[in-house]
């Protein structure tokens, strides 16, 4: 048992804590048992997992199958566990992944999100599971977004990070002329917009544009849509969170394309 938090080990993971490092090393952490069964149950390639003896006696099976998939399985104490863990009250698991070996790129086709600036790792997380929620095809994100793999969006997503197709665009305006070569339309939402979001044509290829959280999205990218579309406020309501805005219009794409499904 692992004990010590000056092993080579502890301090290589709580390393990850910081986005650098995650860079660096090229791994990301896997906290907590949901986000580990997740990630077995797509094969996401784990490299060490750390935990208590107390949770290796509750979760039996799961402990068998990580020890066999990943490059090593330590039993570390109570005090080590929570050193390495980001959460305040760790489940008894953490475990670390490799970078990069996800579903590969975000395909331009059905309804596709593309994210530009998002800042609040809660928020990502949320898209990420209503994303997967409601069948979206997948996620475009740019560069100056927080982290993919930061703890808190793993955690926010609820596990479907592992099942939702995700990329990280280089450059967002070249996303959005691929998709329109793809024969997508790409919907901007803006505040100012004259038409509301259940009035478009949500059964055609869509790109759906979201952007940063205080600012909305650049004028670069508003100007590469083919339509902006606003949501209804209340007069004094200033906006709703881009979380609850990506739920909003995924939910209208699905209700629409039921709608035609089901005549």
């Amino acid at each position: 048992m692992i004990t010590s938090l000056q092993n080579p080990l502890v301090k290589q993971i709580r390393k990850l804590h910081s986005s650098k490092e995650r860079h660096k090393q090229q791994l990301f952490l896997v906290e907590g048992t949901h986000l580990l069964e997740e990630a077995c149950a797509v094969n996401h390639p784990l490299e060490v997992v750390c935990s208590t003896s107390e949770w290796q006696n509750t979760h039996p099976l799961l402990w068998q199958k990580v020890s066999d998939i990943c490059e090593r399985a330590e039993i570390v104490s109570e005090e080590v566990l929570k050193a390495i863990a980001t959460t305040v009250q760790p489940d008894g698991v953490v475990a670390t992944a490799k970078r990069g070996s996800r579903l590969g790129e975000a395909p331009l086709t059905g309804v596709a999100l593309a994210l530009e600036t998002i800042q609040d790792p809660g928020n990502l997380g949320t898209i990420i599971r209503t994303a997967a929620a409601a069948g979206a095809s997948g996620l475009w994100i740019s560069e100056d977004s927080v982290d993919l793999d930061n703890p808190k969006v793993l955690r926010a997503s609820a596990g479907q990070w592992f099942r939702l197709a995700m990329t990280v665009s280089p450059d967002l305006k070249v996303t959005v002329q691929q998709s329109r070569q793809a024969g997508m339309q790409v919907v901007a939402t803006l505040p100012s917009a004259t038409l509301t979001y259940w009035e478009v044509d949500w059964r055609k290829p869509t790109l759906i544009l979201l952007g940063n959280e205080g600012a909305g999205l650049s004028p670069e990218l508003t100007a590469m849509a083919d339509l902006q579309v606003q949501i209804p406020l209340n007069p004094g309501v200033e906006s709703l969170n881009v979380a609850i805005s990506a739920a909003l219009m995924l939910y209208e794409v699905q209700r629409q394309r039921r709608t035609i499904e089901h005549g």
